[in-house]
């Protein structure tokens, strides 16, 4: 095959700019790995949730209730657009494992006779299902059986309606409804404290006297059903039998987290890429801007030998999509990898009968459409002006810069700096583009960075304003009905508790105009200092004697101010129906709450002073006893202790967040090299004969290094604050993209972030000067010198 000349020549300047092109191409491999590994992953998300959906028969409408007639459920079948109904007996059980000392949860959900009837189907991990008239087998939820180990064969302990029983596990199985296991009213799933288990329906139904009845039900609708008016007809046919209010999909708690997660994901493959591809744009512009200028006499020849300035724009495009090309083959490579290995970490939480991940070319062409436009547009100006350069123009050097006195000359300062000193201000001033560019490329290398790494920094704030500023209280026990002021007694007086506060909590619907939300409203003491409502400022919020508290993330789904009134509509004894102002706003990074004062609470539910749970300090020295006596009171439904929430935070928000940290700072610290050596490169080709002339003149080789390592010090110092200030803008960017109902992302970037950036840029920039300056020592005088200005 027979290579062009001009063809011949873009290899030749693809190897003279090898490292160049090379860092340029490892900028746009980040992009696009970033790119398909956030998004394939997503993909397979999508895929697997959706197989998984349709497979096992997962539910469109969820409602809960005290207890109906199991006649009731024919009525509920025959609302127009429901395609099929399960009723079920669902409770909570205290459970006692001998491995952890604080009392754990157990939901046990009824199962029907045979496997693959109803919905919410399970799927069988391991061991069998269970068999009727042999008391006390149960499946186990695999996430509550890998923490403790627990395999068919093993037994539990369960109080069941004041008794207790031991529970025998035949098989480990998942379920579509529980994809993240995790409960109602906690922020965070505790794979250890919360359990699901499965029980044969009559077993299950008789220990709860529920034979003939149920306290749960599911539907899933007919394609193209408005599911509003199924929940309004579900709610009246289940209010007379305390029904607490029907949902949708979108509001079941482990497909919104998993929906939430899957919005994060795609924030991250659409943000990190398009900055990490803008900075491969400006630095092929900057190289490319470079080489027209020096090849001016070359564009010339190519014209004057008959190629048309088509031609010579194509040559010099191919060159950029060869480069980009380069770097797009690398990003494919690695995001196929990361994304591997982000799929095989979303294991550990999300729990499928098989996560695979799926490689959609779609992606891939989509990354490598972005990335090539994005480097063409990129260079358009500097392709456009090798097209549009006239030959005559070409054959000519570049006008030279305007030759003034610097500013500090003309300020009467200049005898302060030394000759190499004035040289480098002169250069600088006399070529404010060129300058300014070059600080701008440092500067998004700098922003970059910190766009990688002040994530941890917000997870830490979350950790200290929810754990410590807000929540100070040791544990949180809360009871199985609301109960009688006299139980606060009682509480306080168990083993090692030093501290008590009493609290109220009532499920309600919230409507503000045309929107409804299912919110929980939370009673507390006006005076209440182990549960604390805090602003953005971190100072508390003063209890109102009346009227609504609100999350700033609820007032914002909900579209309400302060002193808006909201109707809220109890979904438990008379169901009051009340408009309550809203007279406080709090801050909060998870979840949407409502909190009102107790005595306010209580005259809304026209109740006198029954509590649902309490807040306790607890003596640590003491806990052993005080678990223990948990273990063994009925009353009790849950018992959360902060120290395991903290511990749940770092093993799954954290450490998830921290992994797609760490694949940032990777990528971001390529890019920083990148950007760097490139600007040193630069200016050396550019200053080449320069220098070589001041060599001749009589200037050693070190004061012609310290005249260029000069510039790249004082571009690198401008550059740094400027990219703290990028960088504040993109993590600003960044957190409005990761903001959902389920967690928001406070923008807080430490002074160690800041520093942490700054040192790898002055890294960087020291690593590219002793590389310029062993480049400068080994300058070929007599060859630069031939060249023509």
């Amino acid at each position: 095959m027979i290579i062009r000349a001009i063809d011949r020549k873009l290899l030749r300047d693809l190897s003279h700019t090898k490292g160049q092109a090379l860092a340029i191409s490892l900028v746009i491999s980040c992009g696009v790995a970033m790119f398909i590994m956030s998004l394939s992953t997503l993909e397979s998300l999508r895929i697997t949730r959706q197989r998984y959906y349709d497979n096992y028969a997962f539910a469109h409408v969820f409602a809960r209730l005290k207890r109906a007639p199991e006649s009731l459920r024919e009525r509920i079948a025959e609302i127009p657009d429901v395609a099929s109904v399960t009723t079920r007996v669902v409770q909570d059980v205290t459970l006692d494992i001998p491995s952890l000392p604080e009392p754990a949860v157990g939901r046990l959900i009824s199962l029907p006779p045979r496997r693959n009837e109803g919905l919410n189907r399970i799927f069988l991990r391991e061991g069998r299902y269970v068999e009727r008239n042999r008391g006390g087998e149960v499946l186990v939820g695999e996430s509550f059986a890998k923490a403790h180990d627990l395999h068919p064969g093993d037994s539990v302990l369960a109080i069941m309606n004041g008794r207790k029983q031991s529970l025998k596990i035949v098989g480990v199985a998942l379920s579509p409804e529980y994809i993240l296991q995790i409960r109602e009213g906690e922020l965070l799933p505790d794979e250890k404290r919360f359990g699901i288990f499965w029980m044969d329906q009559e077993e299950l139904a008789a220990v709860f006297d529920m034979d003939g009845a149920f306290n749960d039900v599911t539907m899933r609708l007919l394609r193209g059903a408005s599911e509003q008016e199924v929940l309004d007809r579900l709610d009246d046919l289940i209010e007379p039998y305390g029904g607490v209010g029907s949902y949708g999909r979108d509001q079941q708690l482990s497909h919104r987290y998993l929906s939430d997660e899957m919005s994060q994901l795609r924030t991250m493959g659409m943000i990190a890429p398009m900055i990490f591809l803008s900075v491969a744009a400006f630095l092929l512009n900057v190289v490319m801007s470079r080489q027209i200028r020096v090849q001016r006499e070359q564009i010339a020849a190519l014209k004057a030998f008959g190629y048309n300035k088509y031609e010579v724009g194509w040559h010099y495009l191919k060159l950029v999509l060869l480069i980009s090309a380069i770097g797009m083959v690398l990003g494919v490579v690695f995001g196929v990898q990361l994304g591997r290995n982000l799929t095989v970490m979303y294991t550990r939480f999300y729990k499928f009968p098989v996560f695979q991940f799926f490689l959609d070319w779609r992606i891939v062409i989509s990354s490598v459409f972005v990335s090539g436009m994005a480097a063409a547009l990129g260079t358009f100006a500097s392709v456009r002006s090798a097209i549009r350069l006239p030959p005559a123009e070409a054959m000519r050097p570049e006008p030279p810069a305007n030759y003034r006195p610097t500013l500090a000359e003309r300020s009467g300062l200049g005898f302060l700096l030394s000759p190499a000193g004035r040289m480098i201000m002169r250069n600088l001033e006399r070529q404010p583009l060129k300058s300014f560019l070059s600080c701008l490329g440092i500067a998004m290398a700098v922003s970059v960075l910190i766009l990688g790494a002040f994530m941890e920094d917000s997870l830490d704030y979350i950790i200290h304003f929810q754990f410590f500023l807000s929540q100070r209280y040791d544990m949180n026990v809360a009871l199985i009905e609301p109960s009688s002021p006299e139980t606060i007694h009682e509480i306080r007086h168990l083993p090692g508790v030093v501290h008590c506060e009493p609290y109220r909590a009532v499920a309600t619907k919230m409507r503000f105009g045309p929107i409804e939300r299912r919110v929980g409203i939370m009673g507390l003491a006006e005076d209440s200092d182990l549960f604390r409502l805090i602003n953005e400022r971190e100072a508390p919020v003063a209890m109102p004697p009346d009227g609504l508290m609100l999350s700033s993330k609820l007032a914002e789904l909900l579209g309400a101010k302060l002193n808006d009134r909201i109707t809220v509509e109890v979904q438990e004894g008379d169901r009051e129906v009340r408009l309550v102002p809203v007279t406080a706003l709090v801050t909060e990074f998870g979840g949407t709450n409502a909190y009102m004062s107790a005595p306010a609470l209580h005259r809304l539910l026209q109740e006198t002073d029954t509590i649902s749970g309490a807040f306790l300090t607890i003596d640590q020295n003491r806990s052993e006893p005080l678990y223990r006596k948990l273990k063994n009171t009925p009353r009790v439904a849950s018992v959360s202790v902060k120290d395991a929430a903290l511990q749940s935070f770092h093993d799954t928000i954290a450490e998830n967040l921290s992994s797609m940290r760490a694949f940032n700072i990777m990528f971001a610290c390529v890019i920083a090299f990148g950007v760097v050596y490139n600007n040193a490169r630069i200016s050396v080709a550019e200053r080449s004969r320069e220098l070589a002339t001041l060599r001749v003149i009589g200037f050693t080789r070190s004061e012609i290094s310290r005249i260029l390592l000069g510039e790249m010090a004082i571009i690198t110092a401008l550059a740094i604050p400027l990219g703290m200030l990028m960088g504040y803008g993109f993590g600003w960017y960044m957190t409005q993209g990761l903001d959902t109902e389920v967690y928001r992302i406070p923008l807080v970037i430490n002074p160690t972030t800041y520093a942490f950036a700054a040192c790898v840029v002055i890294l960087a920039t020291i690593i590219s000067s002793i590389g310029v300056r062993r480049q400068l020592y080994n300058l070929d005088l007599v060859a630069v010198l031939k060249t023509k200005e």
